[in-house]
Order: C-alpha cells, then sequence, then structure tokens
C-alpha cells in the first residue's frame, strides 16, 4: 500500500471563467478565485445581486465556461 495521500488533480487556475452545473447557485457563472487542492475545493468569485461573492465549491460542482 502506498503510504502518500491520493491528491487531487485539478483543472482549473485562478482567472478562468467557470460555470456552475450543481449546487444553489447552478448556472451562475463566475471566476476562479482560488485552488484549494489539499480541501478538494475551488473558490469562485460570483456576482451576486450586484456584488462579488466567493463560494467554495468542489471541482465537480463547476466546468469551464464556453467561450
Amino acid at each position: 500500500m502506498p503510504e502518500e495521500e491520493p491528491t487531487v488533480r485539478m483543472e482549473f487556475a485562478p482567472g478562468d471563467n467557470v460555470t456552475i452545473k450543481e449546487g444553489p447557485f447552478e448556472n451562475y457563472e463566475g471566476t476562479v478565485d482560488d485552488v484549494l487542492p489539499e480541501r478538494g475545493l475551488v473558490r469562485v468569485l460570483v456576482t451576486i445581486f450586484g456584488r462579488q461573492a466567493p463560494v467554495e465549491l468542489e471541482y465537480w460542482q463547476i466546468a469551464k465556461a464556453e467561450e
């Protein structure tokens, strides 16, 4: 058995435009602010009521936005 823990491979980088595909913010678009691979999360800035709010999502809840 390997001694090291498996790491989650993140395909997102800060500045990437993404669309949220699951959860309470489904179909919102945002920008990746930070990637937290140790927690398996991606922090996305989403505009809600005219203000940007950081939302932490699991990597499978988002997809790269169509250009």
